[in-house]
């Protein structure tokens, strides 16, 4: 009798810590927080996808920290919608390639920029006209143009840079023109300013970058560069922009709008001796994009692999 208890009371035990074991038990027990999901079989796309349509959300969403450097979307939105953007001038800039230095985030010393108006007399005057023809993004500073910068002319690489990668604010008239911004404005004709970091460039919104400029132009009463060039577009090739993809048709203006500067480029002929120019966005064996221009436009889009 005794050895039959004590099988029953084995028995029993046995099947206390079988239980413990079966699967359900694990479905109880508290997520990992630290484990990592895994995006293996995941795909990214290469481009960001942005589109003013976007439903608004029903719960905001949390904010996410700033970055302590510009980043390169951002650089291509600042390049997009603040360079070739009008204004009012409200304060009197200096000529020469001097310029004015200007600590971002810090009141604006007036007694300095009067001396700099004195010295090297006014390229733009108080309710003068001002256009940003080019923005140059250095380590802590931003340099901007104001109606051609007072920096002279550039030489035809400096040139190209500006046409090919960037001011799809684009005014749709001569090269002149669109390197010395206002009609009748020559290049070094105009004024800079240096805007000056403490330390790396922050992460920048178009908004922002005009805040900062704000003591020496007022954008509030200016239609947009960005917005007039927008408006003149086709509907696809506006949403084919919205959408940050390249579309055939598109001119380099449009491509540099929707998805900015390629990494390279190749030139070369066909088999009838045409030129071609390839864009190439990405890095085989990544998805790798090539944007083919025959001419002016964009006549064949291809992504590897598919």
């Amino acid at each position: 009798m005794p050895n039959s208890l004590a099988i029953v009371a084995i028995s029993s035990s046995l099947l206390l810590f079988a239980d413990a074991d079966v699967p359900r038990a694990m479905g109880l027990r508290t997520p990992d927080a630290s484990a990592k999901p895994n995006f293996s079989n995941t795909e990214v796309a290469i481009f960001p996808t942005l589109t003013s349509e976007d439903p608004p959300q029903q719960a905001a969403a949390p904010s996410q920290p700033r970055k302590d450097k510009l980043q390169e979307t951002s650089k291509l939105d600042l390049i997009r919608y603040v360079s070739g953007e009008f204004a009012k001038a409200t304060k009197s800039l200096p000529a020469g390639k001097e310029g004015f230095l200007q600590y971002a985030g810090k009141p604006l010393n007036q007694e300095l920029l009067d001396r700099a108006v004195a010295t090297h007399g006014a390229a733009v005057r108080v309710g003068d006209n001002a256009q940003i023809t080019k923005l140059e993004f250095r380590d802590h500073t931003i340099v901007v143009d104001v109606n051609g910068g007072g920096r002279g002319k550039k030489r035809f690489l400096d040139r190209l840079q500006i046409d090919m990668g960037g001011l799809p604010t684009m005014r749709s008239t001569s090269d002149v023109q669109q390197q010395g911004g206002p009609a009748g404005v020559q290049p070094g004709a105009g004024s800079t300013l240096f805007l000056e970091f403490s330390k790396n460039i922050p992460d920048l919104t178009p908004d922002e970058l005009k805040q900062l400029l704000a003591p020496f132009l007022d954008f509030a009463k200016q239609r947009s560069a960005s917005v007039q060039w927008f408006d003149t577009l086709p509907t696809d090739i506006r949403k084919a922009i919205q959408d940050r993809v390249p579309k055939v048709g598109m001119d380099r203006e449009m491509v540099v709008a929707a998805i900015g500067k390629p990494a390279h480029k190749v030139r070369e002929r066909d088999s009838q001796g045409n030129e071609i120019e390839d864009w190439i966005y990405g890095t085989p064996p990544d998805k790798t994009m090539f944007v083919r221009f025959m001419g002016d436009k964009v006549t064949s889009v291809r992504q590897f692999p598919q």
